[in-house]
């Protein structure tokens, strides 16, 4: 089903875009909700119903509460913001607990919508937006195909004057599906091989691998999740530059990090923030006494296990993340500034890897015969035939995803095109070689995806 809307995705975007430059500027939001309506459609069949039902109820909570804090009625409008907030954190809940116990299917992307509502009945209740009183158009921003499976999480104030006043460019276009094939690149090419390791090892028997082939598919999968969930955000920052829209960044090469401090600055953004702004700081934040602050980070942590999934290792997950941060925060912070910033990448790396760890094994009993592998206890060989294979055969891909993980290639780019004196140079750079490699790309990934058929999208089941 997740394949299916990815391929209605690729073969019916030319129509979309057709379509939207031929109708006038008033029509294009409708033009936008009726092809995002079709898109959900397309992979959800009856969870489409479920969508427009979110979409009218943040619609007419939103306009109760502008009337309400116009009225300077605060009292009604914050009952019907914490009605609203409610109703959409129980049907999250419901679907979660539903998936997890194989009562129901999950709507794709149900994470992403509902906290992309949320957030727009809050801000018209704080005033850090206006509402949107025509239904349709708030139709378009919450089922915006663009990032409706997969996030980003965009918010309502971030693109409030888009959904009304935005201006289409040739360079804004050109610029978004440069992107959006960056992105595709990452996804089919990087996260899809990569990730086949980690799906080869852990379909194995534990009993048969060694220290090293279990650490060398932890790193597979630490590349998995990155390339594709930060890909899809590449494709959907793209896919609104060429509706003219511009989504906030999701990622910043979080694999840089130098703490785990650094780590959730660069990882997801979007999650982060929407945390940080709707649930840490109306908690009280850190501008409280030092055990309050600690039980906020933890509500916020535990919160942001469960979002992913109600599974226990989701929310392990996140409380793994409480903890280490609580630990940096105390004193662990102070201490890495003194030591050399390799040994801190290190520590980082380390750390963020074993937390995927946790993060994707949802057997107890096989993570932890996993963990145990990982550091050589129970028996198991350092290195084995098994690793040997996969760094012959997978080793220079490894090797690009550590380069495609870093701003290595983008800080060589600028180098080349900002030298003044050397225009020639630029002109090859931006006008041959870029265009090529992109396209280059484009065709390798069409190839690719017509042709293979383990193209999991890991973040498209929150």
């Amino acid at each position: 089903m997740v394949f299916s809307s990815f391929v209605f995705l690729l073969i019916f975007l030319p129509l979309v875009l057709l379509v939207y430059y031929a109708v006038p500027r008033k029509a294009k939001n409708y033009v936008l909700l009726v092809f995002s309506l079709v898109f959900y459609a397309w992979g959800e069949h009856l969870y489409v119903f479920l969508m427009i039902a979110s979409i009218l109820i943040a619609y007419f909570a939103g306009l109760f509460v502008h009337k309400y804090m116009v009225t300077n009625e605060v009292k009604k409008a914050k009952v019907i913001t914490l009605i609203s907030t409610a109703f959409y954190v129980g049907m999250l809940l419901f679907f979660k607990v539903a998936y997890r116990f194989e009562w129901l299917p999950l709507p794709i992307g149900v994470s992403f919508f509902t906290f992309q509502i949320m957030s727009y009945v809050i801000d018209v209740y704080r005033k850090d937006t206006t509402v949107q009183k025509n239904p349709f158009y708030l139709g378009a921003y919450v089922s915006l195909f663009p990032q409706l499976i997969a996030g980003p999480i965009v918010r309502y104030q971030t693109v409030a004057e888009d959904m009304e006043g935005r201006v289409e460019t040739s360079d804004k276009f050109a610029e978004g599906i440069n992107r959006f094939i960056v992105g595709l690149g990452k996804k089919v090419l990087l996260a899809n091989n990569i990730g086949f390791v980690f799906n080869q090892v852990q379909a194995m028997d534990y009993a048969d691998i060694s220290v090293a082939t279990a650490w060398i598919s932890a790193l597979a999968y630490g590349f998995q999740i990155y390339f594709d969930f930060s890909g899809y955000s590449d494709m959907a920052i793209g896919l609104g530059k060429m509706f003219g829209f511009t989504f906030l960044e999701n990622f910043n090469y979080p694999y840089i990090s130098k703490s785990i401090t650094e780590f959730w600055r660069r990882w997801h953004i979007s999650l982060s923030t929407w945390f940080r702004d709707y649930v840490y700081i109306p908690l009280g934040g850190n501008r409280c006494s030092k055990g309050r602050h600690f039980f906020n980070m933890f509500v916020v942590w535990a919160l942001t296990g469960l979002w992913h999934g109600f599974g226990w290792n989701f929310i392990a997950w996140g409380l793994y993340y409480f903890v280490l941060l609580v630990i940096e925060k105390s004193f662990l912070l102070k201490w890495l500034e003194k030591i050399p910033k390799v040994f801190q990448h290190i520590y980082a790396l380390f750390l963020i890897n074993f937390g995927w760890v946790l993060f994707s094994i949802e057997d107890a009993g096989k993570l932890i015969d996993y963990i145990k592998i990982m550091f050589g206890f129970g028996g198991a060989k350092i290195v084995d035939d098994t690793a040997m294979y996969y760094l012959a055969g997978y080793g220079l891909l490894f090797v690009i995803g550590a380069i495609a993980s870093t701003p290595i290639m983008k800080k060589v780019k600028e180098l080349l095109v900002n030298k003044e004196y050397n225009s020639k140079l630029k002109f090859v750079v931006n006008e041959i070689i870029v265009p090529v490699s992109v396209w280059v790309v484009l065709i390798i990934s069409i190839a690719y995806l017509a042709g293979e058929s383990f193209n999991p999208f890991l973040y498209f089941r929150f």
